[in-house]
C-alpha cells in the first residue's frame, strides 16, 4: 500500500478541481482503482488529498490529478507580458523564434525561411493553407502553433480532423469506439502531440475535450467557437468536404489546412479539395496560402534526396 499527498490552496480550488460533491474525485477512484481522502486544515484552509493504493495506481492517479491542477492554475493565472505561458511554468522564456517548449524542454522552431513564413502566417491569419511534400513540417508546426494558442488562452480547444479515405468515411465496420476507429488515420497528429505534450497529458486533454478528434464525416452541422482547427491530409478531401470543414469555423476560431498535392489517394478522376481550395481562396482577405518544397524537409536527410529523385523521374517520364 502506497500513499501520496497533493495540496490544494483552498476549498474553492478543490471544488474547481474535484467538482460539486467530489464528482470528479469519485471518477478518478473508479478509473485508477485508488482511494482518495480529502481533508481541510481548519486554521490555514489548505486542502490535502491523500491517495492510497498500489504504487503503480497511485503514481498514475497522482500524475493525472497534478496535470489537471496545473491546467486549472494556468487558466486562473494572469497572462504574462508576452501573452504566452510555457507548458512548464518553471521553464525559461522562449527564444524569439520559438513556437513551443515540449515537455522535455526542447524548443520547437521553424528551421527554414519558408517554415518561418508558414508559422508567421498562422499567427496573423484566421485560415492558412499549407501545401508541400512529406516531411516539411506542415503538421508539426501547426500543432506547435495550436498548443501555443491554447496555452495562452487565445483559443479554448484544439480540433483535429483528417479524411478517412480507406474507410469510406463511414467507420462503421472498424472495431471499438470512435477514438479507436480513427486512431490509425490520426496517428501522425497524435505523434506530434505526444512529442510536445507527452502521452499522459495528451490523453488527459483528449479525454476532457481540450483536444477533440473529429473525423471529417462527423463534422457536418457543427460549429467550433474559440477553437484551433487542424485538417491534415487535405489532398484526400473532395471539394465538398473541404468546403464543409472550412464553414465549421465559429467566432474566435483559427484553421490550418495541410496537405501534399502529390499524394492524392482519392479515386481516379476525383478532384482534390485542397487543389480546389487553393484556386478558390487565392487573394481572399484573411486567408494565407503557403507553399513548402523539398528544401524545407526536416526529416532524415535522405528523405529530401528521395523526393528529388522521384521529381526527377516524374519529369522524365
Amino acid at each position: 500500500m502506497t500513499a501520496r499527498e497533493i495540496r490544494l490552496h483552498d476549498a474553492p480550488e478543490a471544488v474547481r478541481l474535484l467538482g460539486e460533491q467530489d464528482a470528479r474525485l469519485r471518477e478518478l477512484e473508479r478509473d485508477f482503482g485508488v482511494e482518495i481522502v480529502v481533508r481541510q486544515d481548519a486554521e490555514t484552509g489548505v486542502v490535502r488529498l491523500t491517495l492510497r493504493g498500489s504504487a503503480a495506481r497511485v503514481e498514475k492517479a497522482s500524475k493525472r490529478l497534478r496535470e489537471e491542477l496545473d491546467a486549472l492554475r494556468r487558466r486562473a493565472a494572469p497572462p504574462d507580458e508576452r501573452g504566452f505561458e510555457p507548458l512548464n511554468l518553471d521553464s525559461p522564456s522562449l527564444p524569439a523564434d520559438g513556437l513551443f517548449r515540449t515537455h522535455h524542454g526542447r524548443v520547437v522552431r521553424p528551421r527554414t525561411p519558408a517554415q518561418q513564413r508558414y508559422a508567421d502566417a498562422i499567427g496573423s491569419h484566421d485560415l492558412t493553407l499549407a501545401v508541400g511534400p512529406a516531411g516539411t513540417g506542415k503538421t508539426f508546426l501547426a500543432v506547435a502553433c495550436a498548443l501555443r494558442a491554447l496555452e495562452s488562452r487565445r483559443v479554448a480547444k484544439v480540433v483535429l480532423s483528417r479524411p478517412v479515405v480507406e474507410a469510406g468515411e463511414k467507420l462503421g465496420f472498424l472495431p471499438g469506439d470512435l477514438i479507436e476507429k480513427v486512431n490509425p488515420y490520426l496517428r501522425p497528429l497524435y505523434d506530434a502531440f505526444y512529442a510536445m505534450l507527452g502521452p499522459e497529458r495528451f490523453r488527459a486533454w483528449r479525454d476532457n475535450d481540450v483536444v477533440e478528434i473529429v473525423p471529417l464525416a462527423y463534422m457536418r452541422g457543427r460549429t467550433f467557437e474559440d477553437a484551433f482547427m487542424i485538417l491534415d491530409e487535405a489532398q484526400n478531401t473532395t471539394p465538398e468536404q473541404i468546403k464543409m470543414f472550412l464553414t465549421r469555423m465559429g467566432t474566435g476560431s483559427k484553421a490550418v489546412v495541410a496537405g501534399d498535392a502529390t499524394q492524392n489517394d482519392l479515386p481516379a478522376g476525383a478532384k482534390s479539395g485542397l487543389t480546389r481550395a487553393v484556386e478558390v481562396l487565392k487573394g481572399v482577405e484573411g486567408v494565407s496560402i503557403q507553399h513548402l518544397t523539398e528544401a524545407d524537409v526536416a526529416r532524415h536527410p535522405l528523405v529530401r534526396k528521395i523526393l528529388l529523385a522521384y521529381d526527377s523521374w516524374d519529369a522524365k517520364n
